[in-house]
């Protein structure tokens, strides 16, 4: 018999005790030992969890107890879950976790602390989507070209209905906060954040990057209207807030933001609140992974397949790769991207400004490949928006600075990239 202990019993954590009970059968013939929940924490013990397990409020109650084996981390949160999975890892018990912020932060310290000890973690990244699986093992074959992902179900949902019904960012906000898919505070879901965690997790495992969400490109939906939106449909594009990892030379572009892509390839098609990563390999060519990104049961099924993983005696390099092996790939800075680009800018409406603003670009060796303008509310201004060719993120920055020192040009430039 295998004993588990819980670390947050809340949607996630209720989820998992009622599976492991209720699928006893099934979960026993396959990791060939019964698996049992010894105990859970939870903050509140007044609360009915409406689970059949004893609980707790001291976490440490799970973590000591020399009975349990496995302890499955589902706080959230950074710094308390980081001290207690060390301290579980310290006594010699494998971990499971679904802390995509304890890992953005802290994986490779958990790496050196776990060693041999198994420290598992499906579920931190795209919910249900077996997507670590499938980068750790499933492609051990490849050198991993490039990952593109749809991480966060929140914006997903927000810019369908966006692409969709022609809603408004701020309507749509409110709907998706009163459906319980954004949270009072949405920053985190819309700012690019979430996305920014899991994709950091990804990068790891196919490239050995120990980098911090602070480090990359990180950009949210916040700014998006449905100018844009129709100017993407206009050209063929859908816009979709993507993760994306690439590799260039021996440097690795990590990023999230809104991107426009174009509506016919398969991640386009990615509506609602469902999560997608699309991964290029050099051997198998482009494999796509489709599901819920959220929810206690699909979340709750990622968890249990890594108990299984770890009854069974299935391990591996945590992080994808054995230390000291690495692929030698490094970070690129931010300004060396390269990608096209879409602007969006209010101008005034006569003769002689699309000039002036040509030969802003030229200055920074950026031409344009396709323009579109459009009527002001104000008979004097007009929008313009174009796409240029691909150019160094550093000279798109820089040439926005110039043109919005023009006096033809008012008030902020809409900056998007487009992956084509």
């Amino acid at each position: 018999m295998v004993k588990v202990g819980i670390l947050g019993v809340g949607t996630v954590g209720a989820s998992v005790a009622h599976i492991l009970e209720s699928n006893a059968d099934i979960l026993t013939a396959r990791a060939g030992k019964e698996i049992v929940v010894k105990s859970g924490v939870v903050k509140n013990l007044a609360k009915d969890r409406r689970v059949n397990i004893p609980l707790t409020d001291n976490p440490l109650d799970v973590v000591d107890d020399p009975e349990i084996d496995i302890v499955v981390e589902l706080m959230g949160g950074v710094e308390e879950p980081y001290a207690l999975v060390k301290k579980a890892l310290e006594n010699g018990k494998a971990v499971v976790t679904a802390n995509k912020a304890l890992l953005a932060y802290h994986r490779y310290e958990l790496e050196e602390i776990a060693g041999n000890i198994p420290l598992l973690y499906e579920a931190s990244t795209a919910g249900g989507i077996p997507i670590i699986r499938a980068l750790r093992n499933g492609l051990a074959a490849n050198h991993i070209q490039s990952i593109q992902g749809i991480m966060n179900g929140t914006t997903n949902y927000m810019l369908t209905k966006m692409i969709q019904e022609g809603a408004q960012y701020d309507v749509i906000l409110k709907e998706a906060q009163d459906l319980g898919y954004a949270e009072a505070d949405p920053t985190f879901d819309v700012g690019g954040f979430d996305a920014s965690h899991k994709l950091l997790i990804l990068a790891s495992i196919a490239y050995g990057i120990d980098a911090k969400p602070e480090d990359i490109l990180i950009e949210g939906i916040q700014n998006i209207t449905q100018t844009d939106v129709n100017f993407a449909k206009e050209f063929g594009y859908e816009i979709k807030l993507l993760g994306i990892a690439k590799k260039v030379d021996k440097g690795v572009e990590l990023r999230v933001h809104p991107t426009m892509i174009p509506a016919h390839s398969m991640i386009a098609k990615v509506d609602g609140v469902m999560n997608a990563v699309s991964v290029v390999g050099d051997c198998v060519g482009e494999t796509m992974y489709y599901g819920p990104g959220a929810g206690g049961h699909a979340t709750a099924s990622a968890v249990i397949a890594d108990i299984v993983d770890i009854v069974r005696g299935n391990q591996g390099p945590m992080m994808g790769y054995k230390r000291g092996l690495e692929s030698g790939l490094t970070l690129l800075p931010q300004e060396e991207i390269i990608t096209h680009y879409y602007l969006r800018m209010e101008v005034d409406d006569r003769s002689g400004v699309l000039a002036a603003i040509t030969r802003e670009l030229e200055k920074f060796d950026i031409s344009i490949e396709s323009m579109l303008q459009q009527p002001h509310n104000k008979d004097s201004r007009v929008k313009l928006l174009f796409t240029t060719h691909a150019c160094q993120e550093v000279r798109i920055r820089e040439a926005i600075k110039a043109l919005k020192e023009l006096r033809c040009v008012y008030g902020d430039i809409v900056m998007m990239r487009i992956e084509k």
